[in-house]
């Protein structure tokens, strides 16, 4: 026989949930390499001052939906509870951008919580901007990084916490003051922590005879 033919040589025989496993390893390990990626670019051009803004009214719902149809497979091992009142209005933003802060948002709540723990996604309306809240049920913040935590390269120090450039959060909140909104992080009473990101509504938000 050929030596490409030699039968047992350099042939490895996996069970199907075995290439499916592997698979599935490489597919979420290409898609954090994606979300890398995209956060080192986000932060260059937003400290080259080169982060361009196309802000339109942009339904909240269906950026959530987008956002967490983006981080299926990241999210798979946690409850996610969505709590979007009917009649929010949309708010003024870039749609990418805004898209991006979510899964910067979700992604950080998925490091910190324990697989089979909650994370909650909701928003509100007052007056003139809306509020749209990421909270976890995880160990939650430590009070001395409550204003450290949007600070580039910065990570809570928590022990055995997660891996990370400490780049997400820092790029959410060069976005969401990019576009004249805030954004804040507490600890909530039961337990786990939240973010909290307040956008402008449109002057003229579409349907709006003024």
């Amino acid at each position: 026989l050929h030596e490409a033919e030699q039968p047992g040589r350099d042939h490895i025989q996996l069970d199907r949930a075995t290439r499916i496993e592997l698979i599935e390893t490489g597919w979420e390990e290409a898609e954090r390499l994606n979300r890398l990626v995209g956060n080192l670019l986000d932060m260059t051009r937003l400290e080259a001052g080169a982060l361009r803004l196309h802000p339109a009214p942009i339904d909240v719902e269906e950026a959530v939906g987008a956002a967490l149809d983006r981080l299926r497979s990241r999210l798979r091992d946690y409850s996610i509870q969505t709590q979007l009142p009917p009649g929010l209005p949309p708010v003024s933003a870039d749609a990418l951008l805004f898209e991006q802060v979510l899964v910067n948002l979700l992604d950080n709540a998925a490091k910190y919580t324990p697989p089979g723990g909650i994370i909650r996604l909701s928003a509100s309306s007052s007056g003139d901007a809306v509020e749209i809240s990421v909270a976890d049920t995880g160990r939650g913040l430590p009070p001395e990084d409550l204003d450290k935590v949007f600070d580039k390269f910065y990570r809570a120090q928590t022990p055995g916490g997660p891996e990370g450039t400490g780049l997400g959060l820092s790029i959410c909140k060069g976005i969401v003051e990019a576009h004249g909104g805030s954004i804040r992080a507490a600890n909530r009473a039961e337990g786990g922590a939240e973010f909290l990101v307040r956008l402008p509504v449109p002057e003229n938000p579409p349907g709006d005879l003024g």
